[in-house]
């Protein structure tokens, strides 16, 4: 099957952020990402460090676990790349229509977000609130809404920022599999259409580093940038095993920059233009 992804013609470039620098941030103010959830990617050109968000993909999270704990993801190629776009892999062909031995899996376009799920609003366009779900960029309804609805929850989506993990898939909605994608750039396009369950918080440009491929479908000719190791950290053994702290979105730290990104972008500020900052050991 082909796992390629649909691009919209008539998407228009969104220009980058004014840089703000980064404030001075309190102990308390950093938020541990769980070992579980943080995937490390070692590839040919240096370390990814993705935060899964099971919360918003439970079962595509567990497929990448599954499949990151048995070495699946090991030596297989960034075999689709687009320059102001993603760097897709995961297929053990380097074709793109390759996959695990594992069945497809059911679309998780959406979530329903309970009171359990911290989030944190920055904008509101077009009628839902944008912000943060940990480290993840969602759109979601407020708070407010879960005393109106059966379950107590409210609708929520993944937002595809730079640095945002998608599944690729086929034609068919529920054809996910292996393979995935990182974002290189915003492409709100995707959003609900392809599946979110993580984003990169350490390693964003060397995902911008990947070798680019070929013409409008970005395949990419031999010799391929690779993923080398892909594990959990916490399937690593404790000497080899990263641990990363992401800005708290609740810290006032997180408040004094969005304000600063807010004033600096004007009326073209979006929920990417803001990056977390991040503290990574080992």
């Amino acid at each position: 099957m082909s796992f390629a992804l649909i691009l919209a013609a008539s998407l228009l470039a969104q220009e980058p952020a004014a840089p703000v620098a980064a404030p001075a941030v309190a102990e308390t103010s950093w938020r541990a990402v769980a070992p579980e959830n943080l995937l490390v990617v070692d590839t040919s050109k240096g370390r990814i460090l993705v935060e899964m968000a099971p919360a918003a993909a439970p079962l595509h999270v567990e497929r990448i676990r599954l499949l990151a704990g048995r070495g699946f993801y090991d030596g297989l190629s960034f075999h689709r790349v687009i320059e102001g776009f993603m760097a897709q892999t995961g297929d053990p062909l380097g074709t793109g229509d390759g996959q695990s031995p594992y069945p497809d899996l059911t679309a998780e376009f959406t979530f329903r977000r309970g009171p359990e799920h911290a989030f944190t609003p920055v904008s509101a366009p077009q009628g839902a609130l944008h912000g943060f779900m940990g480290s993840l960029p969602i759109a979601t309804q407020p708070d407010d809404f879960m005393g109106r609805t059966a379950d107590g929850r409210v609708h929520g989506w993944g937002v595809y920022c730079p640095g945002v993990a998608g599944m690729a898939r086929g034609d068919a909605n529920d054809s996910a599999n292996s393979q995935f994608f990182l974002m290189r750039d915003a492409y709100p396009s995707l959003d609900k259409r392809y599946t979110v369950w993580g984003r990169v918080i350490s390693g964003l440009d060397v995902v911008r580093a990947i070798k680019v491929g070929e013409g409008a479908g970005g395949i990419v000719p031999a010799p391929t940038d690779q993923m080398t190791r892909v594990r959990v950290a916490a399937d690593l053994p404790e000497a080899e095993r990263p641990t990363a702290r992401v800005l708290d979105t609740g810290s006032p730290e997180f408040a004094a920059q969005l304000q600063a990104v807010r004033a600096a972008r004007g009326a073209d500020f979006s929920v990417c233009d803001l990056d977390l900052p991040v503290q990574v050991v080992g």
